[in-house]
């Protein structure tokens, strides 16, 4: 058996969603961020 990539999933692509997947990725590079919005848009912001 190979090891499996972690995997986590976010809810919301508004700013705060947006700034949980990029403190996840910073904190674990290796880490696969999924991130789910119901609306057509989400956040650009820095």
């Amino acid at each position: 058996m190979g090891t499996r990539k972690k995997r986590v999933v976010i809810i919301g692509g508004d700013a705060a969603g947006m700034s949980a997947a990029s403190v996840a990725k910073r904190k674990n590079p290796d880490l696969e961020v999924m991130v789910f919005e119901k609306g057509p848009h989400t956040s650009y912001s820095a």
